[in-house]
């Protein structure tokens, strides 16, 4: 009987359950001498507290946010490894909603904390009118300002990152089934193009591992820079 669980589903609870029993058992045994683990998870927690954290927010108010993009930043990127992985090979946030999810969550924390230190009006007016402007001009920018910054910078969050994973999952079928059909289909020469073909597909495959990560971090520094600018005092 079908359930309407998908492998996609099953994966992000799989990346959930991962990121969490790394960490717990990195940080089971705290010792003054860090063992490998422990080191990993030390490292992983300062990569995000300080290069996205504290150096984007800034260090009046970084740390109540660090547990929010730090799990934030390990969810996402164990998700995007998965599709490297033997029998799995299937980025998560291939799915585009999923990664919408992943937005509004984004969208809700970031214009909540803007409103709470601006209130209301005060926060929307920070959003819609750029220091220094004034006049008639403002009857074009405003329109402008909301539409970037409020409804359209959620929707550009999401699809940078599924763009991303979908393009290179495709790019990585092409490859091994295009290599696949020439060797077995392919006459003279045109077999020749196969192994390329498969030699392309590993190539592309090593370049993904390194956008998988770059798309995590680019995906958890964007919502770190959208805090930040929620909380300043001027837009």
């Amino acid at each position: 009987m079908y359930l309407g669980v998908t492998k996609p589903m099953l994966q992000l609870v799989l990346g959930a359950v991962l990121v969490f029993a790394l960490f717990r058992v990195a940080g089971a045994k705290r010792a003054m001498v860090p063992g490998r683990l422990q080191y990993v998870g030390e490292a992983g927690y300062g990569f995000v507290r300080n290069t996205i954290g504290r150096d984007i927010i800034g260090s009046q108010d970084f740390m109540r946010f660090v547990p929010y993009l730090f799990a934030l930043f390990f969810f996402v990127l164990v998700n995007n490894f998965l599709a490297t992985i033997p029998f799995i090979q299937f980025p998560t946030m291939g799915r585009i909603g999923f990664v919408y999810a992943l937005a509004l969550i984004s969208w809700l924390i970031y214009n909540y904390v803007g409103i709470k230190r601006h209130g209301f009006v005060g926060y929307f007016k920070l959003q819609t009118i750029p220091g220094g402007v004034s006049g008639p001009i403002l009857a074009l920018i405003i329109p402008l300002e909301f539409f970037s910054n409020i409804l359209v910078r959620p929707v550009t969050l999401a699809l940078r990152l599924f763009a991303n994973m979908f393009a290179g999952h495709l790019l990585l079928i092409l490859f091994a089934l295009g290599g696949e059909y020439l060797l077995i289909h392919g006459e003279g020469l045109v077999k020749v193009v196969g192994p390329v073909s498969w030699l392309m597909f590993i190539a592309v495959a090593i370049l993904e591992v390194l956008i998988q990560f770059l798309q995590a971090y680019v995906f958890v520094l964007l919502n770190a820079t959208y805090i930040q600018g929620a909380l300043a005092e001027e837009h």
